[in-house]
């Protein structure tokens, strides 16, 4: 194939609706045996984000569930990697690869065992913390230089001897209902990031503190 041919590929490969801008992307676990775990807040704040601008992230794509829209006043590639947890920066570099997109114009969705259930944490940069999903993201990415939004899971009562277990466990439903809370607020965290700054976004979101009984 030349490389006038090749060219061709791929731009007929590209979604009409013009250029992807930004990616915004949820971090969790594929399958029914993770639904509901700690470790998938990532994939249910960024499907609360999809269906309040219309759009369902099914499309699978780049080792992803994927779907474009529009966020902030761009054009927004949303993405679950199905790779699962320690590998999700992989399906993430292949789309910003494509796309040519920049890490800073890449925002992560995760859960935070270092937050109180239901808080939010946004961060413009930042080491992994011992998450090992963000840790993937950090080395396909080649740096930690991208926004993320950390939803609050709580600590393990055990520690890091049952992390694990912990961060793939199911809520108790009053920590369950806090995690919704924080998710439905996450998800609008994203749009504040790419249209006013992660200074704004630090400003907005970083006092939210889930209400029990709500």
């Amino acid at each position: 194939m030349s490389i006038f041919d090749l060219f061709k590929k791929i731009e007929a490969e590209r979604p009409a609706g013009g250029a992807v801008e930004a990616i915004v992307c949820g971090l969790g676990n594929p399958g029914p045996k993770y639904e509901k775990t700690r470790h998938n807040v990532g994939f249910e704040a960024i499907d609360i984000l999809a269906a309040r601008v219309g759009v369902r992230i099914d499309r699978l794509k780049w080792r992803a569930l994927t779907a474009e829209a529009s966020l902030g006043g761009l054009r927004v590639l949303l993405m679950k990697p199905q790779t699962f947890m320690n590998d999700s920066g992989a399906a993430l570099r292949e789309a910003a690869a494509f796309y040519h997109i920049p890490p800073e114009r890449v925002v992560v969705l995760c859960d935070d065992t270092s937050l109180p259930c239901g808080r939010l944490r946004v961060r413009g940069k930042g080491s992994h913390g011992g998450h090992n999903g963000l840790k993937s993201v950090i080395a396909e990415l080649g740096g930690d230089n991208f926004p993320r939004v950390k939803i609050g899971v709580g600590a393990s009562p055990a520690g890091g001897e049952g992390m694990t277990s912990w961060v793939l466990g199911h809520p108790v439903p009053a920590d369950r209902a806090l995690i919704e809370q924080a998710e439905a607020e996450a998800a609008l965290a994203p749009e504040v990031i790419l249209k006013d700054g992660v200074d704004a976004a630090c400003g907005r979101f970083n006092g939210f503190r889930a209400e029990e009984g709500k």
